[in-house]
């Protein structure tokens, strides 16, 4: 099936309270025939109960084999990282589950090594990144398994097979009172244009910022070359949509704009519209040296920024559905409205939000919902 004519379907929940997986799993088993049963993955972050005494630790979230695990401890253990918890779910593997799983799933917390006792946030930040990069490749030499996040408060996970049943394998259905978070994206399908593996399930992850995108993106060739070139962290490239979370991670993170940016680079305004601006140099500069960052195609982004604030934008034309709402205490972003009123039946649905192709919508750290024009 190819990933142009079957949406994804895709869906974030930010909570004041503590939420259970199961919330946004029914969020998205509404919107059911969106997708084709491939693969389930979710991030998420702010997470409580089993690791709710380090919150300011860094969380590893892998799935692997036996030799995997071994070989991520013995190179934990050498770059000076001092295990402190690990969460390991109780897996329940009834006959006839549509799951292809891996022999070991490990959440782990480790405390940063010795020398970073006082170190910039920035340099830690740098050490995560470096360390997951390494265990990538370690693990991926001999097909040992698949590192997803490692940073505090974040746990990811990912897997191939019914969305249904992968949550049922992980005890996902039912709170067993281990698991909940504030702030959740998940999406429920396997990237169909490419190769199935683990990596190119959405949502993706890197130093804080979390993406999923439903559509697609023709301009994935130029991105991905473009982004290469521009930091060490790019890589794999199993989607075209990671080249909107690289995009996001650059102007965000690496330039250090404001949010407002984002949408001008990956869906710059047509040159007539530039000249009648009063920032036209701001977006003439823009065009100019961030070219090839610019996204084509139909497509919605919803991404999770390290604050915690969840935003969602679309296409430059609007091909691809989203709707944002939800309570003084719950706030969702679904691709169909069916998936807000079976988890918030109770909202005021004359204040949902249908984003156009012009605007960021941004649910904050605060719970306020901003919109921000092109």
């Amino acid at each position: 099936i190819n990933g142009g004519n079957f949406m994804c379907r895709i869906g974030a929940i930010k909570s004041k309270n503590y939420i259970h997986p199961s919330t946004i799993l029914t969020l998205m088993r509404s919107q059911q025939k969106g997708h084709d049963n491939s693969g389930f993955a979710m991030v998420m972050q702010d997470v409580e109960r089993v690791f709710s005494q380090y919150k300011d630790k860094p969380l590893l979230s892998l799935a692997c084999t036996q030799k995997g695990a071994k070989l991520v401890q013995d190179y934990m253990d050498k770059s000076g990282f001092r295990h402190l918890h690990e969460w390991q779910p109780k897996i329940s593997n009834k006959p006839g589950l549509d799951i292809k799983a891996m022999p070991y799933y490990i959440f782990s917390v480790y405390d940063y090594p010795d020398y970073l006792t006082n170190a910039s946030r920035e340099s830690k930040d740098e050490l995560l990144l470096n360390t997951r990069l390494a265990l990538r490749a370690l693990l991926e030499k001999d097909d040992n398994g698949y590192v997803f996040s490692f940073w505090p408060d974040v746990l990811t996970l990912k897997e191939i097979g019914d969305p249904r049943d992968i949550a049922t394998y992980f005890g996902l259905w039912e709170d067993r009172g281990e698991l909940v978070g504030r702030n959740v994206v998940v999406q429920c399908r396997q990237n169909t244009n490419y190769e199935i593996v683990r990596y190119a399930a959405h949502p993706f992850f890197l130093q804080g910022y979390t993406l999923c995108a439903n559509g697609e993106n023709t301009f994935y060739t130029k991105n991905k070359e473009y982004q290469k070139s521009l930091h060490r962290g790019y890589i794999g490239f199993e989607s075209d949509s990671q080249n909107f979370l690289y995009a996001l991670h650059y102007v965000l993170h690496e330039l250090k704009w404001p949010i407002k940016y984002y949408k001008h680079v990956i869906t710059p305004l047509p040159f007539d519209e530039v000249e009648q601006r009063p920032d036209r140099n701001e977006l003439r500069a823009i065009r100019q040296t961030l070219g090839h960052l610019e996204i084509n195609g139909p497509n919605t982004v919803i991404a999770m920024l390290p604050d915690g604030s969840i935003m969602t934008c679309c296409d430059s034309k609007k091909l691809r559905p989203v709707v944002v709402g939800g309570t003084k205490e719950i706030m969702a972003i679904s691709s169909e409205v069916c998936g807000l009123n079976v988890i918030l039946p109770d909202r005021d649905e004359s204040a949902d939000i249908y984003p156009n192709e012009r605007e960021i919508v941004m649910i904050t750290p605060g719970m306020e919902v901003q919109r921000w024009k092109q």
